[in-house]
């Protein structure tokens, strides 16, 4: 499975439980709830464009950095760290593909001051039931795609996020119980650490 397209790209929004029309959460709170996670861990499941799945582990740290690390059988591994996203294929002996984290929609909510109001950068703000969708891209590349983060409130909470590439390529990340405030250590998100210690 080619894990670019995963973070370049993402499917239909899943269904929540709850069908009660919520009110629609500001930009200026949704802002406020993303700035306010430094560090952040939760299991997800990804449904890939072709329509396969996989399950892992989610490890947030802002601003620049995220991990998102497959259960077994997979062995791939997507993390994102100074100012690069490295794609580590568990199947080849060969270092990680990388590049720049700006060309990732994923960038807008790993900011140091994710703010969606910035001019042009939020071209949707919906409520769909119980749900909040923001759709954001970058304004000066809306090429690199663009990403649609579910909310639900009361409080808010990041549900899940859809990424779509420039080549329309989806992928959908569902998350867990979303855990805030977590010890995360630095080399988790360390690429040169991570592919020294694969060579081994």
């Amino acid at each position: 499975m080619n894990r670019r397209h995963f973070l370049l790209a993402p499917l239909a929004l899943a269904a929540f439980a709850t069908p009660a029309t919520a009110a629609k959460i500001s930009l200026n709170a949704l802002s406020n709830y993303l700035n306010g996670i430094t560090t952040a861990q939760s299991p997800f499941t990804q449904i890939n464009g072709d329509g396969t799945i996989s399950t892992g582990t989610l490890y947030i740290r802002r601003p620049g950095r995220i991990r998102f690390e497959y259960n077994p059988p997979e062995k791939s591994l997507v993390m994102a760290g100074g100012g690069q996203v490295a794609i580590f294929d568990g199947k080849s002996n060969t270092g990680p593909e990388q590049y720049p984290i700006k060309r990732t929609p994923l960038s807008l909510i790993l900011e140091r001051n994710v703010d969606l109001n910035r001019r042009q950068m939020v071209v949707g703000h919906s409520v769909d039931g119980p749900k909040t969708i923001v759709k954001a891209q970058d304004p000066e590349h809306p090429e690199y795609g663009n990403i649609q983060l579910v909310f639900t409130g009361d409080p808010i909470e990041l549900r899940q996020w859809i990424i779509t590439d420039g080549s329309g390529f989806q992928t959908t990340v569902i998350l867990g119980a979303l855990q805030t405030g977590v010890n995360l250590s630095a080399r988790l998100f360390d690429i040169t650490a991570e592919a020294q210690s694969r060579n081994r």
